[in-house]
């Protein structure tokens, strides 16, 4: 979950500016939390206060944590039809399949016992906006390979998963993706974008310089990826401490309630 934030502040400042290189200042000046953290707190806290309830129960947690948390950060970068989606008193889900399923899901990934139960909620969280196919196999495919990832499966037998089940497919390397590509905020040309950063990473910070260095949706892009790196590398020491001296004291209440919770479910 933490992992999806800083990839998210360290992607943010390079959205509409992409710098094509992993040669950067991991903390560039201005950097900041947006929509992707925001609402990755949202589901989160959704989620930890409806664990056992049933699925109507799940989604209408999520849909007052969702609206509650666009109201209080209303200027956090929202698009258009999230944000009518934020203020409608009687909230439909609107057939996208935008990236912004995926860029919120990443704790569910680690919530659950099972990868069956994982898929479950996963697809829970993003039908509540994103019923679209491609929106709901976003969210599905990152919880997915979160959990297994955080459960002990190598890189490979994950790679192998996703493609054999969502059918995201990675001929392409980072180096071939680079060349031309450009913003876009579908799932479908996010999330493998994303995973083909973690494929070829070494390292959590790694990982997250590769992500940035693909330009495109960037703050979303590298939310993914680092939601997904932080599964198997886990987080750096410095870097998640200054990753929470720029979270606010609600959003780094939240992450602290989740580690708590993770440790009395396990």
């Amino acid at each position: 979950m933490l992992g999806a934030m800083i990839g998210d502040m360290v992607g943010s400042i390079y959205e509409f500016d992409p710098i094509k290189t992993t040669d950067f200042p991991f903390w560039g000046k201005g950097c900041f939390f947006t929509d992707d953290t925001v609402m990755t707190a949202a589901v989160a806290k959704a989620l930890m206060e409806s664990r056992g309830a049933d699925e109507g129960e799940v989604k209408h947690s999520l849909i007052r944590r969702m609206q509650e948390f666009g109201a209080l950060y209303p200027h956090a970068g929202y698009g258009q039809g999230f944000q009518e989606w934020l203020h409608s008193k009687a909230p439909q889900p609107y057939n996208s399949w935008g990236n912004g399923s995926a860029m919120r899901v990443s704790s569910v990934g680690w919530l659950y016992p099972s990868l069956e139960k994982t898929l479950f909620v996963a697809e829970l969280t993003a039908k509540v906006t994103h019923n679209h196919p491609e929106g709901i196999k976003g969210a599905a495919s990152v919880a997915a390979a979160i959990y297994l990832l955080r459960t002990g499966k190598d890189k490979n037998e994950v790679r192998s998963y996703i493609e054999d089940t969502f059918h995201y497919h990675f001929q392409q390397t980072l180096d071939e993706i680079r060349l031309d590509y450009q913003y876009n905020a579908s799932c479908q040309e996010t999330v493998p974008q994303a995973m083909t950063a973690f494929w070829e990473s070494y390292g959590f910070e790694d990982c997250i310089r590769k992500a940035v260095s693909l330009g495109g949706d960037c703050d979303t892009l590298t939310a993914i990826a680092g939601s997904i790196a932080e599964a198997y590398y886990g987080i750096p020491d410095a870097i998640k401490k200054e990753a929470l001296d720029r979270l606010d004291e609600r959003l780094r209440g939240i992450y602290q309630e989740f580690l708590i919770w993770r440790l009395s479910h396990d």
